[in-house]
Formats: C-alpha cells, structure tokens, sequence
C-alpha cells in the first residue's frame, strides 16, 4: 500500500501529459500479478532454505528497503521539509520531525516483529 502511495505521488509529481501518466498506471497495475504468476510458477521448484534463495530474498529485501528509503527521505519529505509553511514555524518543524522519528521507530517495530 504504502508504496503504492509514494509511486502514484511521483507519478502526480512530475505532471506527465495524460499518456504518460496512463502507461506509468498501467505498468504499476500489471506487475503485482505478474509478480503473483511468476512466483507461483516458481513454486514448484523453490528451495525455501537453500543458500543461493536466502542471499536472493536478503538482496531484494534490502535493495526495496534502500528504494523506499530513498523515495521516503528524497521525493515525499523533502519538499514538505523545505516549504516556507515549515522553515518560518518551529513549532511546526519540531512536530513533524517528532513524527518522522515515530514513524520511523514504529516501522522498525514491526520490522523486528517480521
């Protein structure tokens, strides 16, 4: 979900023209079951606690981690961070770096409880 929500933001982002935005939508909503058939095609011959998959899922888990990271901290906060609204208020800033930090500890929770 989550990323599904720092993707379509992007997307709005970058104010493409209609088409773009329109195959960007559509590659998004093909690869969840394109991922789904594939890994039940592969299935059949996955060996949960071999090796060679244990470094796999250790390398997809941390190139996603690093790529959600990036988006988190690049795209969304950065321009939430830099705002006039947020640079005249300190309030404001002291709040939302509280809520950062929060969310950051209570994905990390739930990280250790994966």
């Amino acid at each position: 979900m989550f990323e599904g929500i720092g993707l379509g933001s992007c997307i709005l982002q970058a104010q493409y023209k209609l088409l773009k935005r329109m195959v960007l939508v559509l590659f998004f909503s093909v690869t969840t079951p394109f991922g789904i058939a594939l890994g039940i095609g592969l299935s059949k011959i996955y060996k949960e606690n071999s090796p060679s998959a244990l470094i796999t899922v250790g390398m997809l888990n941390a190139s996603s981690a690093g790529l959600l990271i990036y988006m988190s901290l690049v795209d969304l906060l950065s321009t939430d961070f830099m705002s006039l609204r947020l640079q005249n208020n300190i309030k404001l800033q002291f709040k939302s770096y509280v809520a950062v930090f929060l969310g950051a500890a209570s994905m990390s929770v739930m990280a250790k409880w994966n």
